[in-house]
């Protein structure tokens, strides 16, 4: 019997030491490789998870409204007393603005997908009414230089090109959506019109006002909806050789878009000081350091950078709160394109690919414009940084587009699912239940 026991024994005991050892042959390379595998994993389950483009477009668009909103109240601070304004002036009326905009955005986000396909030709048809009222004269106003907004009464404007924009996007996918679902768009016919000549009348409007900063976008936007249409290359590079040569004309005969064409990466005023904002906005930037000087605390924005609260508001943000805020503002809207991108690219709808397509398209070439013209790697085209910008007529569409991608994300079958699950009164041990009951349509 204890030679039985034993020759049972040592073979347990004979089974630890040989995991053991396994375990110590791969310690080496397990924390480092093995480690970075579970992030890797962890990120990419995570992101896959139904409510993740759900969360990350609500939160990337507060977070860079809210911000927007504290920068714009430090910017504009000495601007507004230059004017004899109280301190909070552009504030308040920036605040207002994200009022009425999370008001919007919250109805967006609610609205069914039928709903949002009818307003494309009442918004599209509004929008040229109010830009052909720009060109009324007594009617229309002209601000630094460009013909683009109307008198709403008190200290209040409305810059109608910017509703232009959203316009075109629910317009174009529900008119590309129409078309693919009747077999229309392997005709380039169909794909070019009534799209492109809509767009260019668009354009001309625009243009008939000087602004050509939001004409760019407005191209960003046709680009992105004939690219996400699969528009063939060499179509694709007909329209953009078309654009391509039309902007080269608009720059060549206008002295002001070419001096501002010449102060990319300039370091000094230049003469007459062409070159002015351009340059200071590089010296707010440069003064940031890591962390920059303090919230409040910035020296530009002392009459030194013109527009410290509009389109240079970058460059006061990159010197008050330095490299870790300037990186924690392009990381927010990296998140929000991303997301974007993935809502487009899952659903089966052709209308919310397109539109939730042009609106990333929207958003992100515009970030993209502002931030490279403040680095002094594009020309200054005089458009705000989505959401982030002091300007009413820029936030209010904006945020009724982000509406429309929270729509967009909640409307994934999936994402249904795990919302129903939430609801109040609904406990969880019965999510189980509930996704067994679903239909089988439903992903």
């Amino acid at each position: 019997m204890p030679a039985e026991e034993s020759v049972r024994v040592r073979p347990a005991k004979a089974r630890r030491p040989a995991a053991v050892r396994a375990r110590s042959t791969s310690s080496p390379r397990s924390p480092r490789g093995g480690g970075a595998r579970r992030l890797y994993e962890q990120a990419r389950r995570a992101w896959d998870r139904p409510l993740t483009a759900y969360y990350v477009i609500l939160g990337a668009g507060l977070l860079i409204t809210v911000l927007g909103l504290v920068m714009v109240y430090s910017a504009s601070m000495i601007k507004a007393l230059e004017l004899g304004k109280p301190g909070t002036y552009f504030f308040r009326k920036q605040f207002l603005a994200a009022v009425i905009g999370a008001g919007l955005m919250a109805l967006a986000a609610r609205m069914p997908v039928k709903l949002h396909r009818a307003l494309a030709y009442p918004l599209l048809l509004g929008a040229v009414f109010l830009m052909v009222l720009v060109q009324v004269p007594g009617i229309g106003m002209s601000v630094n230089g460009n013909r683009n907004w109307l008198y709403l009464g008190g200290p209040f404007q409305l810059q109608p090109s910017e509703f232009g924009k959203l316009a075109l996007v629910l317009w174009g996918a529900d008119l590309l959506a129409r078309k693919q679902d009747k077999r229309l768009l392997a005709q380039w016919k169909h794909m070019l019109v009534p799209l492109v000549p809509v767009a260019f009348m668009l354009l001309g409007l625009i243009m008939l006002g000087g602004d050509m900063g939001t004409a760019i976008i407005l191209t960003a936007i046709l680009f992105g909806l004939l690219w996400l249409a699969g528009a063939p290359t060499r179509m694709f590079a007909a329209v953009l050789a078309t654009a391509g040569l039309i902007g080269f004309l608009l720059i060549k005969t206008s002295p002001n878009r070419m001096s501002r064409l010449e102060c990319m990466g300039a370091s000094e005023p230049g003469p007459g000081g062409s070159c002015w904002q351009a340059v200071h906005g590089i010296y707010a930037l440069a003064s940031g350091g890591w962390f920059g000087s303090g919230l409040g605390a910035s020296v530009e924005k002392w009459g030194q950078l013109p527009e410290p609260h509009t389109d240079f508001i970058f460059a006061i943000t990159g010197e008050e709160l330095g490299l870790a805020g300037t990186l924690s503002v392009l990381a927010l809207f990296a998140a929000l394109g991303y997301a974007g991108i993935r809502v487009a690219g899952r659903t089966e709808d052709p209308f919310v690919r397109y539109a939730a397509g042009g609106v990333t398209t929207w958003i992100t070439a515009q970030a993209v414009i502002n931030i490279g013209a403040v680095l002094g790697l594009l020309p200054i085209a005089g458009v705000p940084l989505p959401l982030f910008s002091y300007g009413g007529s820029a936030l209010l569409p904006t945020m009724f587009a982000v509406g429309l991608m929270i729509a967009f994300a909640r409307d994934e079958p999936a994402a249904k699912a795990a919302l129903a699950v939430r609801r109040p009164g609904v406990r969880w041990k019965t999510m189980r239940r509930r996704v067994k009951k679903r239909s089988s349509g439903e992903r």
